[in-house]
């Protein structure tokens, strides 16, 4: 499954897509605006040109787990993608994934980097749920 992640600010938003078989993460143009009509369109136009089939979008929580206003921000932006998008939008914690962009560097914006860790993180978590919900060979050999 091909997933994009978002590192999302009203300014700027940073992206990174995974590779199709939802192992990489790899950042790429961040998209300027994205609430805009003209943002919008980029990403929707994103999600057909990548064959995307679910965007995850960084919810920036604090350090304690509390919403702030960026997280009200950020949950009414999901909602409006989800609005203008075909594919499933998800939120996730996105706590320290801009500290390890600026730590780690390299190719991209840091906030494209940043939607990078996101992605990596989150597609770390869905292959445990993955293996942990599939049942083991022995189980469908006998099932």
């Amino acid at each position: 499954m091909r997933v994009l992640a978002l590192d999302y600010g009203a300014a700027s938003c940073g992206c990174a897509v995974s590779d199709p078989t939802g192992v990489l993460a790899s950042p790429i143009d961040p998209v300027s605006a994205p609430g805009s009509r003209r943002g919008l369109g980029r990403l929707r136009a994103l999600v057909g040109e990548l064959g995307v089939e679910r965007v995850v979008i960084g919810l920036p929580l604090s350090l304690s787990g509390d919403d702030s206003d960026q997280t009200a921000e950020t949950r009414a932006f999901a909602r409006t993608l989800a609005a203008a998008l075909p594919v499933e939008v998800e939120l996730y914690d996105e706590r320290f994934t801009t500290r390890l962009a600026q730590r780690a560097g390299g190719l991209g914006s840091e906030h494209s980097r940043a939607a990078a860790h996101l992605l990596e993180t989150w597609l770390a978590a869905r292959a445990q749920r993955d293996a942990r919900d599939e049942p083991s060979a022995r189980e469908r050999a006998h099932g």
